[in-house]
């Protein structure tokens, strides 16, 4: 290494001398997008007691049908966490927990709702994470959840559900499971 030059003296008004270039050995090394890249896939990898599945439904009455994909999960040694919360009671929560998702370590959302089956759509439209439509039946159903299997199933482009069988909430769980495999 090379000592460091005399400090000089300048009068007011003048501008200082340039500064004398440093070595490459003085130089910290700056994080390539390569280094970062690596980092960011090592925390991925990081085993956290953060849920990776979030399931969601529009009402305490659809916890019957929708316990199962929790049970699937917790059975395959995933971890979860189950939150009631309307599309049209609550839209702003719904829009809130599904921008902040991610950033809380959810990897898939199952969403279940019966009737105009709005949650899974509203859900989407406000994550990139994958979600998954459980149709659900009530004692207002159409045709068995054929009105909540529709809504789910018919999304505008670009806004993906992916949709399991009627009241099939074990199914979502297994189809999670399997998108986190990969």
């Amino acid at each position: 290494m090379t000592p460091d030059p005399e400090p000089t003296i300048q009068a007011a008004g003048e501008l200082a001398p340039e500064p004398a270039e440093r070595s490459a050995e003085s130089v910290p090394p700056t994080q390539t997008s390569e280094t970062l890249a690596e980092t960011a896939e090592e925390i991925e990898e990081l085993d956290t007691d953060a849920p990776r599945v979030a399931i969601l439904m529009g009402s305490k009455s659809d916890l019957p049908a929708m316990e199962k994909a929790e049970t699937e999960l917790t059975d395959r040694g995933i971890s979860s966490e189950t939150r009631v919360m309307s599309a049209h009671r609550e839209p702003d929560t719904v829009a809130e927990y599904a921008k902040n998702a991610r950033m809380r370590g959810i990897k898939v959302i199952i969403a279940g709702a019966g009737l105009s089956a709005a949650l899974p759509g509203v859900v989407a439209a406000h994550t990139d994470l994958p979600v998954i439509g459980v149709p659900l039946t009530s004692r207002t159903s159409v045709a068995g959840g054929l009105d909540a299997l529709l809504s789910i199933s018919q999304m505008p482009p670009g806004v993906p559900v992916g949709c399991v069988g009627v009241d099939n909430a074990r199914n979502a769980a297994v189809l999670a499971a399997r998108i986190l495999s990969i």
